[in-house]
């Protein structure tokens, strides 16, 4: 593959500190494309990185701090302009399937974005039917487009969708009977809740039952957020994780 080829495939990057390497992962802009944030909602400047966050935001979306750096916000703009690009869900699959990462066993759809449009999640759909022995799974709070098409959703064996809560579309997830992803602020706050907390996307992938993932990233300053990281800091709770990942040179077709 030349290196012109490479730039109009999409990136895929390959395991982090907290996924491992056996994942590889796709993202998009965070906020920009996910119309059911609501808790979490943050953008980051396209130009600048700077943070913009939502009005009703509750903590501050972790991906979305990851692109106030440049090579992070390079890659997650460039996936989002080729898709975008593609007239039809039919030219996206397509995309999709050139820029798969050969030999991926698990693939993660979106560490930072979400699905943004039916056209788009139909696509996905398209390329996990023909990739069978390959596991998807995402995390979306785009609950309608899943809605859509359950039906194909729920005969996929090899996809797992994960509902995070906190958007606006929780009650359409609950209705389809999605398993849930809570951001808790405090291990205590899942134990309350009977939630185990999953370090490690193990949950996710398994997707039998609902859990809890443990609040990180960098949050605002004074917020209830940002005391909740404070707390977590003085009482040596794990909750942060290496992403150098996400812009080193296991990047797959950036």
């Amino acid at each position: 593959m030349t290196p012109d080829n490479k730039e109009n495939l999409l990136s895929f990057f390959k395991g982090n500190a907290k996924l491992g390497k056996d994942i590889y992962t796709f993202s998009l802009p965070s906020g920009y494309t996910c119309p059911g944030a609501c808790d979490c909602l943050a953008k980051a400047d396209i130009q600048t990185g700077k943070i913009t966050d939502g009005p009703n935001q509750k903590y501050r979306c972790f991906s979305a701090t990851n692109e106030s750096r440049p090579a992070v916000r390079k890659s997650r703009w460039k996936n989002f302009y080729l898709l975008t690009a593609c007239k039809t869900s039919g030219e996206m699959a397509d995309l999709i399937e050139r820029s798969l990462p050969e030999k991926a066993e698990k693939i993660r759809i979106h560490v930072g974005g979400d699905f943004y449009s039916q056209t788009y999640f139909d696509a996905w759909l398209e390329v996990i039917q023909a990739h069978p022995n390959i596991v998807f799974y995402a995390y979306t709070k785009s609950a309608p487009f899943v809605e859509q098409r359950i039906n194909t959703v729920t005969m996929l064996e090899n996809f797992r969708v994960v509902s995070s809560s906190g958007g606006k579309y929780d009650h359409v997830a609950e209705q389809l009977g999605l398993i849930q992803a809570h951001v808790v602020l405090h291990p205590e706050e899942a134990e309350a809740l009977n939630l185990e907390i999953d370090h490690d996307d193990t949950h996710a992938i398994e997707n039998e039952n609902s859990f809890a993932l443990l609040l990180h990233g960098t949050q605002p300053k004074d917020s209830v957020s940002g005391e909740a990281l404070k707390r977590l800091k003085r009482e040596k709770v794990k909750f942060s994780y290496s992403t150098k990942n996400d812009t080193d040179k296991k990047a797959v077709a950036l």
